[in-house]
């Protein structure tokens, strides 16, 4: 999972209800929206990627951590893109990596918890710096650049999706430079991000946090 100049094709996992694709994010549809193959990740979805029409067709697009310069807090950033024709909405986001995961919005010099990320269809859901963003609280671990924390995204209606995130420097985006090592395995049940250009920029301070 860590990030290489990886090759754009993708690879179809099944996520018990819905679909992923590694390598170039993570591609879900509901579970009666059909199946789906390989595809670019840049294309707008594979053609019959949840074929059916009046369902969320979601990817995962760039999850990603950076090195967290505190022990009490991390964040964590993803785009959820939905190609279908209904909206869909992020309601909870977990992970093993703390026991208290909420979805924060910066609010000026403070940081706001938030019931959860509609995605429109046809459009995006984004978590970033500067935004809204996922916050582990109290994590048990510390974490590095290089590793990977695994986050399961439970939906109103395409359900839970599991993707693992690397964890990058503090002021790196997905794209920014290749980093040593190779890509980790996606597990069954999960899928692999991919990689897209962004311009760098400080890593927001969450210190604030602590305490929460």
């Amino acid at each position: 999972m860590k990030l290489f100049p990886l090759p754009r094709k993708a690879v179809p996992l099944a996520v018990g209800g819905v679909l992923a694709l590694g390598i170039g994010g993570v591609l879900v549809a509901c579970a009666d929206s059909g199946s789906s193959d390989a595809g670019d990740r840049r294309a707008a979805a594979p053609a019959n990627a949840g074929a059916a029409q009046g369902v969320p067709q979601l990817r995962i697009v760039d999850p990603y951590i950076p090195q967290p310069s505190s022990a009490d807090v991390a964040a964590g950033y993803l785009i959820v893109q939905n190609d279908g024709d209904t909206a869909d909405r992020l309601l909870s986001v977990t992970s093993p990596l703390s026991g208290e995961v909420m979805l924060h919005r910066t609010a000026g010099n403070s940081m706001q918890h938030i019931p959860g990320l509609d995605v429109p269809a046809h459009g995006k859901g984004v978590l970033a710096r500067g935004g809204n963003h996922i916050m582990f609280m109290n994590p048990n671990k510390a974490v590095k650049k290089g590793d990977t924390v695994p986050l399961t995204l439970t939906f109103q209606h395409t359900g839970p999706v599991t993707v693992q995130v690397p964890v990058l420097g503090v002021t790196e985006r997905p794209g920014d430079a290749p980093t040593a090592g190779s890509p980790a395995a996606t597990a069954p049940g999960t899928a692999a991000p991919g990689s897209e250009t962004s311009s760098a920029a400080p890593a927001a301070d969450h210190t604030g946090h602590a305490g929460h």
